[in-house]
């Protein structure tokens, strides 16, 4: 049995990469860690929308911290060893990895990133769309 979606309307033409987008995004935010924030930031001149994105990763190293851009996606991933060093009579704070995904929209630059007291922030800008109207001819079909 196949599942109505709603982008098969023969008025949506050309949005599969937008509901496996949509599928891709469900599945990735059933896992909430690091817990995170999104924020709007006042607009700057000449800029449009700045958001940040803040990641709780208290215990990563600007090391053990990588942010990257794949294809559409800011990917962040975290990744701690255990220190085989140390003898722990309790452990309550794991050595762990994560890898979360935010699915970026066409136009969206990485302005930067920045971890301080254990919030790794990530801005990026939302560039104002250009109006774009632009007139077909109509040919006379002779």
């Amino acid at each position: 049995m196949s599942r109505m979606s709603a982008f098969s309307s023969p008025f949506m033409l050309g949005f599969d990469d937008i509901e496996r987008v949509l599928d891709r995004v469900s599945k990735a935010a059933n896992d909430g860690y690091p817990p995170y924030n999104i924020e709007r930031l006042p607009k700057s001149e000449g800029q449009g929308d700045i958001i940040r994105i803040t990641l709780a990763v208290a215990g990563f190293t600007r090391e053990q911290l990588d942010v990257s851009v794949e294809e559409s996606q800011l990917v962040i991933r975290g990744r701690q060893v255990d220190d085989k060093s140390r003898q722990y009579l309790h452990r309550g704070i794991a050595a762990r990895q994560f890898q979360r995904a935010f699915v970026l929209a066409e136009g969206i630059e990485i302005l930067g990133a920045d971890l301080k007291d254990g919030l790794l922030s990530i801005d990026l800008a939302r560039p104002e769309p250009e109006r774009v109207i632009r007139k077909i001819e109509i040919s006379s079909g002779e």
